[in-house]
Formats: C-alpha cells, sequence, structure tokens
C-alpha cells in the first residue's frame, strides 16, 4: 500500500500500513538527503517551507515508497485576542461569541491563532476549509454551564439518533440519508481543547432527568436493562469534538481533555485522521476517547490514553434503528497508540449497521482494564468481520456477547462475529482496573459465542501469542477456532 501524506505548512507526516513481512528499519530521505530512520509505520518530516513540493523515499528491507506531497500555502493569521475579536484568555471570561466570529470570518486562506491562555468558551462550529491553530499553552476550554451548549443539535449516543447538546467543536451536520456538507479542516497544535468534564455532565444529568422525569416513571421496570439510572438522561451530553456528515478532517498534535463524555465523536463521516495527540478523561463516566461510529477511512496513530472509559471504540448503530440505517464501521486503522488507563480498543457494544475491515499494530494497552474487546449483545444484530490485530500489547482478547447496554427494541436477529486473525500478541492475563487501581486476574484470550444455534463466533486464529504464564484460555460457542506456535513468558 502506498504510504500516505499528511501536511501543515511547514511538516509532512507520511504513514503506511505495516506490511506482512514488515522490516525492523525504515530509512527516510527527503529531496535526496537523509532524514532520519524508525521502526514505526509514520515519520514526520519537518522544518519544511510552505507551498513546496518534496520528494520522499522509505525504504527498509524490500520495502520501497517514494511519495511526493506539497507542504500546505502560508496562510493569514486571526490571531482571537486582537480586534476586532479581543477575546481574553484569563479563564474567567466567556469568549464563545468572539471565538466563534472569528470562526466565522476564517477563509481557505486563513488560519484560527488559539494563542497561549485559557480561552473559556461555549459550543463552537466550524465551515469547510478552515484551518485551527492551538499554539503550545493555548486552551480552548469549554464551560461546564450546559445553557453554553445550546442549541441542541441532531447527533446519535450509543446507536440511537436523537438531539443532543452542541460540543465544543462541531463539525457538520448530521443526516445518515445525506453525503458530507464539511470538508477540509486542520486543527493542529501543541495545545489543548478541553470541555467541563464530570462536572458538566453531572449537571446535564440532573437537569435532564428532571425534564423528562415523566418519561423515566413511565419505563417502569425497563429502567433496569439501562447500564445504570443516569442512561437515558445522559445520553444528551455533549463531546469535545462533534464530527459528523465530515470529509477530510485532521486532528494532530493536540490535547483533547474532559469531554462530558466521548470526547472524539465521527459519524457518518469519511477520510478522518487524529495522530500524535493526547487524550485525558480519567474520572468522566463514558469518557470514550476516539469513537468511529458508521464511519469509514478512519485513521488514529501516535497517540495516547488516559481515558475514564473505552480509549478508542468502534461504532455502528443500535438494534432496530442501526439495521434500518445500515451505515458500516470500515476501513478503521489504528497504530502505534499506547494506554496508561481506560479499558482498551473496543468494537462494539453498538455495532447492528456492521463493522468491517479493520486493522490495528503496533499497540501498547497492556495497563487497559479490557485489552482488545469485540462485543455486542443478542439484541444488536449487524455483523463483525474481518478484523486484524497484530504485534501488540494487551491484557486479553475478548470476543463475546455481553448483557450490559442491552435496552432498547431487539433487532430482528442475533450478530454474527467471523473472521478475525491475530498475531504475535503478548497478553497479560492482569487486568488493570483504573477507578480502583486494583489488578486482578482474567483469561488472556476469551472467546463466547452467541447462544442461538448459527451465531457461534466463527474463523478466529491466533498466530504466535506469547500469553504470561499461569494465565488462562476460555473458548466456548465458537467454530473453526485455531492457536499456532502459542508460547509463555
Amino acid at each position: 500500500m502506498k504510504a500516505n501524506a499528511l501536511a501543515t505548512e511547514t511538516a509532512i507526516t507520511l504513514w503506511w500500513e505495516k506490511p506482512e513481512n514488515a522490516p525492523r528499519e525504515y530509512r527516510l530521505s527527503i529531496n535526496g538527503k537523509e532524514a532520519g530512520r524508525t521502526d514505526k509505520t509514520h515519520f514526520t518530516f519537518s522544518g519544511l517551507m510552505p507551498s513546496t513540493e518534496y520528494e520522499m523515499h522509505i525504504t527498509g528491507d524490500g520495502f520501497d515508497e517514494h511519495v511526493k506531497a506539497s507542504t500546505n500555502k502560508k496562510k493569514n493569521v486571526i490571531n482571537i485576542t486582537e480586534a476586532p475579536y479581543s477575546a481574553i484568555g484569563d479563564g474567567k471570561t466567556l469568549n464563545t461569541e468572539s471565538i466563534q466570529r472569528a470562526f466565522d470570518d476564517a477563509g481557505k486562506d486563513d488560519e484560527i491563532l488559539i494563542p497561549e491562555g485559557i480561552f473559556l468558551t461555549g459550543a463552537l462550529r466550524m465551515h469547510s476549509n478552515t484551518t485551527l491553530h492551538i499554539a503550545m499553552g493555548g486552551v480552548l476550554q469549554g464551560t461546564a454551564n450546559p445553557d453554553d451548549y445550546l442549541p441542541r443539535i441532531p447527533s446519535r449516543f450509543e446507536g440511537i439518533e436523537m438531539e443532543c447538546l452542541s460540543s465544543v467543536i462541531n463539525i457538520g451536520h448530521m443526516n445518515h440519508e445525506k453525503a458530507p456538507d464539511t470538508e477540509n479542516i486542520l486543527i493542529y497544535g501543541e495545545g489543548t481543547i478541553a470541555s467541563g468534564g464530570k462536572e458538566l455532565a453531572e449537571r446535564v444529568i440532573k437537569e435532564e432527568t428532571e425534564r423528562i422525569r415523566p418519561y423515566l416513571e413511565s419505563l417502569g421496570d425497563k429502567i433496569k436493562e439501562c447500564e445504570k439510572p443516569e442512561t437515558i438522561p445522559g445520553l444528551v451530553r455533549p463531546r469535545l469534538i462533534n464530527i459528523s456528515n465530515a470529509k477530510n478532517v485532521r486532528i494532530t498534535g493536540i490535547t483533547l481533555k474532559d469531554g462530558a463524555s466521548w470526547n472524539v465523536h465521527i459519524l457518518y463521516s469519511g477520510n478522518i485522521v487524529t495522530d500524535h495527540c493526547t487524550f485525558r478523561s480519567e474520572k468522566v463516566w463514558n469518557g470514550d476517547g476516539w469513537d468511529p461510529d458508521s464511519s469509514e477511512r478512519c485513521v488514529l496513530f501516535a497517540s495516547r490514553f488516559y481515558t475514564g472509559d473505552d480509549s478508542v471504540a468502534i461504532k455502528s448503530g443500535k438494534n432496530p434503528e442501526g439495521d434500518r440505517i445500515a451505515r458500516a464501521a470500515k476501513n478503521i486503522r489504528v497504530f502505534d497508540c499506547y494506554s496508561e488507563s481506560g479499558h482498551g480498543i473496543m468494537i462494539g457494544s453498538e455495532m447492528s449497521g456492521g463493522v468491517e475491515d479493520v486493522y490495528f499494530w503496533d499497540n501498547d494497552i497492556a495497563r487497559s482494564s479490557n485489552g482488545f474487546e469485540i462485543k455486542g449483545t443478542k439484541k444488536r444484530g449487524g455483523y463483525v468481520r474481518n478484523i486484524r490485530i497484530r504485534d501488540s500489547q494487551s491484557p486479553c482478547v475478548t470476543i463475546h456477547s455481553v448483557p450490559y447496554n442491552d435496552d432498547g427494541i431487539p433487532s430482528p436477529d442475533t450478530p454474527i462475529f467471523s473472521d478475525m486473525s491475530f498475531e504475535n500478541l503478548t497478553l497479560t492475563g492482569i487486568k488493570h482496573d483504573n477507578i480502583t487501581g486494583q489488578v486482578s486476574k482474567i483469561h488472556a484470550i476469551d472467546i463466547e459465542g452467541f447462544e442461538k444455534e448459527g451465531h457461534e463466533i466463527r474463523n478466529i486464529s491466533f498466530l504466535n501469542p506469547k500469553i504470561r504464564s499461569g494465565a488462562s484460555i476460555h473458548i466456548t460457542r465458537a467454530i473453526d477456532v485455531t492457536i499456532s506456535d502459542l508460547s509463555s513468558f
């Protein structure tokens, strides 16, 4: 596969899929001059000139790629602290109107600059052909006031389309029947986008509980199908960044922190890249890091996770609605990521629209609680197939039917999980509980298919797994599972 190029004004980042027989090291040059060596499947050439074409070369033990790409044109800087915007970065002044005015005024030749300082804001909306630069020490800080995230907008949370509060950054307008309406957005820098985190989440849930109390009371015992009493009122919480019906969006270099629920939600979108970012949401319920949802050609790499829930969760809708919309999550790539805390890298449990063509490599999530997990309830319908995970560290691989998040009307049929390969994984069999700090033993490989005949988990292979001495393997309701060249450490 040809290497992909991602550009800013002064840098070009290349990434490429890990080949079958990957070299130990790649050598890189630019315009005929050696630029460096790496054992990773990405490399950044920095200190380049704007609006300049470069020829780059990647070689290494049978791997040989030539790439031509140009840096971006130098843009006019719109500094939000300067007139006519005059935003104040004291962490106290609400700057939503002035920052939004800068966003609205920015053309394709402009760059919005968030300089050093803490700029308090509510919901902001980006249009096509927009560049946002958050400088080192710059913080775009969402408030903890639910009113600052009005109006509510069409969205989807945990697989159900509904109106939710706007996010700190909103890109595109959700409509599963239409093509992307927003494109060509770059968010970059060394600063931070943050929201109100746990405090904002709790305030939203409290207000929404009162607003829909008659409905909640009408559910009676059905409410017990939910994860917990806060599940339904919590659905409207804003994300940190909401990308809906968009294409060609890149987020690079920044810290993404304390969304009131998921941090980056990618819905009905394509060609979305997130790289060299840090995700922090340690104390946030549903504080996922990066969630591609019924989206395709989504790439995540070189990022670190300190999350209160899943680091990554691939989704595609829930139960009959997900079946009807039938928008699969596909062509997803995640590599060279590290998880210090969080649940791990997930597929599901909302996967009714289908998940396919997923490739993970070179990820270290050994300190997560759940590792690599593929899950769905018997109500989901849909499928998960053509999954490949290799050359990574994890507590475990789990592929199973789950009883939680099982609310709503069932799909007509049970999910089908099939065709997955796991190569050169190091599995500790140790669960790290990020809330209590405790560790406990779990199955290093745990496969438990659905009870319905014909919906056993099928065609699963493990090649050269390394499992901690004494760790267990559990397989039930599965067909054609192979484990080859198993070793212990």
